[in-house]
C-alpha cells in the first residue's frame, strides 16, 4: 500500500459550530478515517489556510473541503465565491455540510460548483454516513 493509498486526501472542515466539529471528528475516529483534518472557523481562516497564509495551520493536497454555510465574518457562500475566483484554488473539491434544507441555498451552492450538498441531520447519528461517504469517495476518485 502506498502512502497515497493510506492517506488519500486531507480534509478542511470549515465550521464555527464546536459541537458539529467534534461530531465530525468523533465520527472520523470511530470509522477509521485517517485523512488529516484541519478545522477553520470561517471562510476567512479557510482561505488563509488554503493560500498558505495562516500563521499556524497548513493542509496537504489533495484535499476535500467540508463547508458549513452559516458562519461569521465570511459565510460559506462568500467563501465559495472567493474560492472560485482564485485561479489557484478554483478546482478545489467542496462538499457543503449544513443545517439548511432550503432549496434556494442548495441551488446557490450548486451554482458555486460544489461536489455535493449534505444536511447535517441527514448524515446519520454522529455523522456516521458522512464518514462512510468520505471513505468511499476518497478511495474512488482521483482528486485534483
Amino acid at each position: 500500500m502506498t502512502a497515497a493509498a493510506a492517506n488519500p486526501c486531507s480534509v478542511l472542515l470549515v465550521d464555527d459550530d464546536d459541537v458539529a466539529v467534534e461530531g465530525v471528528m468523533r465520527s472520523f475516529r470511530t470509522h477509521g478515517i485517517t485523512c488529516p483534518t484541519v478545522v477553520a472557523v470561517d471562510g476567512v481562516e479557510a482561505l488563509e489556510i488554503l493560500r498558505r497564509q495562516h500563521p499556524a495551520k497548513t493542509i496537504a493536497e489533495p484535499l476535500v473541503v467540508l463547508l458549513d454555510l452559516n458562519m461569521p465574518r465570511m459565510d460559506g457562500f462568500e467563501f465559495l465565491d472567493a474560492l472560485r475566483a482564485d485561479p489557484a484554488l478554483k478546482r478545489t473539491v467542496v462538499f457543503v455540510l449544513t443545517t439548511s434544507g432550503r432549496e434556494a441555498d442548495r441551488t446557490r451552492a450548486y451554482n458555486g460548483h460544489i461536489a455535493g450538498y449534505m444536511i447535517k441531520s441527514a448524515v446519520g447519528p454522529q455523522f456516521s454516513l458522512l464518514a462512510e461517504f468520505l471513505h468511499k469517495y476518497t478511495r474512488s476518485v482521483t482528486l485534483p
